[in-house]
């Protein structure tokens, strides 16, 4: 099962990474990867307010030019507030969506609406207010390779209406089972559906839409990560790891490396896929 594991912060020199672009947003939803895919000018979101002081400390000790705001991403009024305030201070010229919640974190409810209804809801919010040229980045994960969703699904999850994405009897299953691990797999890969549709409307507004797709994913908050190592989800960890090519996990680092390279210019024909960072697992 693919799978993407990214317990807690990035550490502060992966905070300094630059990207070309030279105002972002950010919205991070408890998740280790967001600050490391930090900009210049960095309007930053996220629904805790404790992980938006410590990610802007940490930015704003880097020289950053950092503002917070806290954001809910099941109330599409909350994302599209974030958008028009996020214009009124910069051109946004990237919007980096980073990963949900994992099967570790969340029961499979909850996981369907901050994973799936979540990335419809910023990528709706944002379309309008992307500057010409500019880039979303959306962070889910290889976990999409793990499931196969029918013709039927497929279409809905690519094109259905935001008020009914999550209005599926398949998906209703899944929370009434309570079964995470198969509900971030289908999550995961309703992001690519939708965002690989949604390229053609971004393309209409000058603007590209892709996903970086993150295999096993280590930060440097080592009690957590052998705590996490220690549990019964740390046996599929390190399963994944010995069957990755490079017999290793990655780094938030070499996450916002590939952040990096689809906001930037080099990156200027690429649109509606998705770059895998997974050692080559999948």
């Amino acid at each position: 099962m693919c799978s993407e594991w990214t317990p807690g912060w990035p550490s502060r020199d992966i905070l300094s990474r630059k990207t070309q672009a030279q105002h972002a947003l950010t919205i991070i939803e408890s998740c280790g990867i967001g600050p490391a895919s930090a900009r210049k000018t960095l309007f930053l979101s996220d629904y805790s307010k404790a992980n938006l002081d410590t990610a802007a400390t940490s930015l704003r000790n880097d020289g950053r030019v950092v503002q917070t705001r806290r954001i809910d991403v099941l109330d599409y009024s909350s994302v599209l507030k974030i958008a028009s305030a996020a214009v009124q201070v910069v051109n946004l010229e990237t919007i980096v969506r980073t990963a949900g919640l994992s099967p570790a974190m969340a029961p499979a409810d909850r996981i369907l609406k901050v994973d799936l209804l979540g990335t419809v809801n910023a990528i709706d919010a944002f379309r309008d207010h992307i500057a010409p040229g500019g880039s979303m980045i959306c962070i889910a994960s290889m976990a999409r390779f793990g499931v196969q969703p029918s013709s039927d699904l497929a279409a809905h999850f690519a094109t259905g209406g935001r008020d009914m994405i999550l209005e599926r009897p398949e998906l209703k299953e899944l929370a009434e089972k309570n079964d995470p691990a198969t509900t971030y797999l289908l999550s995961k890969a309703a992001n690519y559906l939708r965002v690989q549709a949604a390229s053609r409307v971004w393309a209409e507004k000058g603007a590209r839409i892709n996903i970086v797709g993150p295999g096993v994913i280590l930060t440097t908050m080592e009690p957590m990560v052998r705590q996490e190592l220690e549990s019964p989800r740390g046996e599929t960890v390190k399963q994944i790891i010995a069957g990755t090519p490079l017999q290793r996990g990655g780094t938030t680092d070499e996450i916002a490396s590939a952040v990096a390279f689809l906001s930037g210019n080099e990156a200027s024909y690429v649109t509606g896929t998705d770059i895998l960072v997974d050692g080559g697992y999948c």
